[in-house]
């Protein structure tokens, strides 16, 4: 057994371990500590495959943003996690089959998996020899792909705003901050002084 194959078997195995305990843990904060170990493993597999980029946005993304404030969530909100596993019960028959089906596909998928006879040779177009994986993809993104990579910029912007502009709702009941009214406010009715008697209040 090589150093690579043995690389690839530490990160595997805790990958398909990590998953399973996200879904049989029994503890909700347990379950996204298994989540977390199951990214670092993945991102450990992606440098294996010479996809360094990929492997730190799975880092940096997803442990250290996804993952944490699920953890924040699921530690600071009260929810009653064993109301919500009886309720599981009614639905295991359709997720069992559901489960059942993926896993079939899965094993057709890699049951016919081969390889294109000019992968490789698409792989060295792609990049070059002595060009690192994060140099070739900003070249892909900024150079070759930009107007594609600003269009969907775009297209997140513009259905972050729609998601805006449904959500906002304009309650007349609700009292707001006007700062162009308390900028032109008059000094002379701002306040108001009043003479008060003692033992009485105003």
């Amino acid at each position: 057994m090589t150093f690579q194959d043995f690389a690839f078997y530490l990160f595997a195995v805790p990958v398909i371990v990590a998953g399973l305990m996200v879904v049989l843990a029994r503890n909700p904060v347990h379950s996204v500590l298994w989540l977390i170990l199951a990214f670092l493993s993945a991102s450990g597999l992606f440098v294996l495959l010479g996809a360094e980029f990929v492997a730190m946005l799975l880092v940096i993304v997803y442990v250290g943003a996804v993952a944490v404030l699920f953890l924040f969530v699921v530690m600071m909100l009260d929810v009653d996690f064993a109301a919500l596993k009886g309720e599981m019960a009614k639905y295991m028959p359709i997720g069992l089959l559901i489960g059942v089906v993926v896993l079939m596909q899965l094993a057709i998928a890699f049951g016919n998996w081969t390889t294109a006879p000019g992968a490789d040779a698409a792989r060295q177009a792609v990049t070059p020899e002595g060009t690192q994986n994060t140099a070739a993809l900003g070249l892909l993104l900024y150079d070759k792909y930009v107007h594609l990579f600003e269009l969907a910029g775009l297209i997140l912007l513009v259905a972050m705003i729609g998601a805006i502009l449904l959500t906002m709702r304009h309650r007349k009941d609700v009292k707001r901050q006007s700062v162009l009214q308390q900028m032109w406010r008059d000094p002379a009715k701002a306040m108001e002084l009043r003479d008060v008697k003692p033992g009485q209040g105003l």
